[in-house]
C-alpha cells in the first residue's frame, strides 16, 4: 500500500508539472504557421476568435482561428464574408480584407468587413456564423464611390461604456492622402445616426482603432506604407470619440526593430485579458517576392502613470 501511495503521488507531482509548464508555454512570433493580417478579435466562453485577411493581399474569405492560450490553434471557416457575397455595382477587384468584429447589446455579432473596396456588415448568433449580410437588400455599408478622396477600407467597430456604437474606417490611395471617417451607429449596428465626418489625426494613413481607458479615447492606427519598413503603429488621444486630438507622447509606439526581427508591424487590435491590454497585429515576413506576406503577432501593450501608451518591445511573451 505504501508503494501504491508513493507511486500515485510521484505521478500527481509529474502532472503538476506539466500542466504548469503548458499554462506558462511562451507566446512566440509569429504566433502561428501561415500568412494573415489585419487581425481582429472577441472571445467567447473561453475561446478567443481571430479574423484576418488571408495573404497575399487577402482571399475569397477571411482567415478564421480559434485559440484558448495562442499557443495552439485550430482552422475554421466562415460562410460570409466571400468575394462573390460581396460585390456589388460599385465594387473594384480588391478580394476580402481587414474584418473587425463586435458584440451588440442585443446578444449578437456583427462584423464589419472591407471586400472590393467597399464596407460591408454581416451578422450571426455565433462567432463561426451561420453569417448574413445584416442589410436586407444585401448592399454593402458604404459603397465604393461615396466619399471621394477616401479609400473605403479597414472599418472598425468601437462600443463605447453607455452601450453607443461607433464606426470608424479609411484609409488614402497609393500611400498618401489617408482619411479617417466616423460615425454613431444606431442600435441595429447598421445605421447612421448622423452624418460620417472625417477625424483625421496628424500621422494617419489607415487601420483604425479606438480605445477608451481612464475617460480617454484612445485613436490607434497605421501610418507609412504596409508593403515595407515604414509601416508603424502609432495613436492619438482625445475626450471625446470624434477629437480634436493630441499625438501620443511616445510616437510610433510600434516600428521596425533595429535588427530588423520586426519589419513594417501595423493594421492592429487591442483587448484586455486578467486586467493586462494586449495588441494583436501584422508584421512583414522577410521575402523576395512581388508581393507582400504578413504575419500575426502578439505584445503586451502597457501605459505610463500620465495614460501615456509605451512604446512596445516585441518579443515572446511569457506567459498568457
Amino acid at each position: 500500500m505504501r508503494i501504491f501511495k508513493t507511486a500515485l503521488l510521484v505521478t500527481l507531482f509529474f502532472s503538476f508539472l506539466l500542466t504548469a509548464t503548458a499554462q506558462t508555454k511562451a507566446v512566440n512570433n509569429p504566433i502561428v504557421k501561415g500568412y494573415y493580417a489585419d487581425p481582429t478579435i472577441i472571445k467567447d466562453k473561453g475561446l478567443f476568435y481571430i479574423y484576418a485577411t488571408i495573404d497575399p493581399w487577402g482571399g475569397n474569405e477571411l482567415g478564421v482561428l480559434v485559440t484558448k492560450n495562442f499557443v495552439t490553434f485550430k482552422t475554421e471557416h466562415i460562410n460570409w464574408p466571400t468575394k462573390q457575397a460581396c460585390t456589388s455595382p460599385t465594387s473594384n477587384n480588391s478580394m476580402v480584407w481587414a474584418p473587425s468584429i463586435r458584440k451588440a447589446a442585443n446578444g449578437k455579432y456583427y462584423l464589419y468587413v472591407a471586400v472590393g473596396s467597399e464596407l460591408w456588415v454581416g451578422v450571426s448568433s455565433h462567432p463561426l456564423g451561420p453569417w448574413k449580410n445584416a442589410k436586407a437588400d444585401n448592399t454593402p455599408l458604404v459603397a465604393g464611390n461615396k466619399y471621394p478622396g477616401v479609400h473605403n477600407i479597414d472599418p472598425d467597430c468601437f462600443i463605447d461604456q453607455d452601450g453607443q456604437a461607433y464606426l470608424y474606417w479609411g484609409s488614402g490611395f497609393k500611400w498618401v492622402n489617408g482619411h479617417c471617417m466616423a460615425v454613431k451607429l444606431k442600435k441595429d449596428m447598421v445605421t447612421f445616426d448622423g452624418e460620417p465626418k472625417d477625424i483625421t489625426p496628424a500621422h494617419y494613413f489607415e487601420a483604425p482603432h479606438m480605445v477608451k481607458r481612464g475617460g480617454l479615447y484612445y485613436l490607434m492606427y497605421s501610418y507609412g506604407k504596409a508593403i515595407d519598413a515604414t509601416y508603424q503603429v502609432r495613436y492619438s488621444v482625445s475626450k471625446t470619440p470624434f477629437g480634436p486630438w493630441t499625438e501620443g507622447q511616445y510616437d510610433p509606439i510600434l516600428a521596425t526593430t533595429p535588427d530588423s526581427t520586426t519589419i513594417g508591424p501595423g493594421h492592429h487590435t487591442v483587448f484586455q485579458q486578467n486586467g493586462q491590454y494586449y495588441i494583436l497585429y501584422h508584421r512583414i515576413h522577410p521575402q523576395n517576392k512581388e508581393y507582400v506576406l504578413r504575419e500575426l503577432c502578439l505584445d503586451s501593450l502597457n501605459f505610463d502613470k500620465q495614460g501615456n501608451i509605451l512604446k512596445i518591445k516585441p518579443s515572446a511573451l511569457s506567459r498568457f
